[in-house]
């Protein structure tokens, strides 16, 4: 990716984060508030290119923020890096919206799909391609659960990217 470095995203799906998917809760929008933090700090250093794993949760969170941030720096670039096609399949359908829209407002050149079909691979090849590309992580991580949040900030790690790594029940970052 020219012009810039590369930041990616990780973090929990709903039923890992305080909130659930009540986004409207203070412990969520204060979340919020820290990643466009951070997202403008990343711009700061020279970031320009941020990668979304468009998954229900802190991915959806994520590239929200960051489309709210271009309107700042608009010359942010948010990428959607999609495992399958149908990732969206048994979704509610207010989260196939949001997801639709984020898709909406990104050039569908910044549209990575992964693979056609889903396989149990496809979500570590999205995790892994985004770190490949990245020079930094972000993550909404709470420090303790298993699954793809944590592999991805392992992976990301071993590979010695920053990291910036909250915490959604302290809000703490580090």
């Amino acid at each position: 990716m020219e012009g810039g470095k590369t930041c990616c995203f990780t973090g929990h799906r709903p039923s890992r984060m305080p909130w659930g998917r009540d986004e409207g809760n203070s412990w969520c929008i204060a979340c919020n508030v820290i990643l466009a933090m951070e997202i403008d700090r990343a711009w700061k250093e020279g970031f320009r290119y941020f990668l979304s794993g468009m998954a229900m949760g802190g991915d959806l969170m994520w590239a929200e923020a960051v489309l709210a941030c271009r309107k700042v720096h608009p010359d942010i670039v948010l990428e959607a890096v999609i495992p399958c096609r149908t990732q969206t399949d048994g979704w509610p359908e207010k989260e196939i919206q949001r997801y639709r829209k984020i898709l909406d407002a990104i050039d569908p050149v910044h549209q990575i799909l992964v693979q056609e079909h889903y396989d149990r691979g496809c979500m570590l090849r999205r995790d892994r391609y985004m770190v490949q590309q990245s020079q930094r992580i972000i993550a909404v991580y709470d420090g303790k659960s298993r699954g793809g949040t944590k592999y991805t900030l392992e992976y990301a790690l071993s590979r010695g990217l920053d990291a910036v790594i909250i915490d959604p029940h302290t809000l703490e970052v580090r």
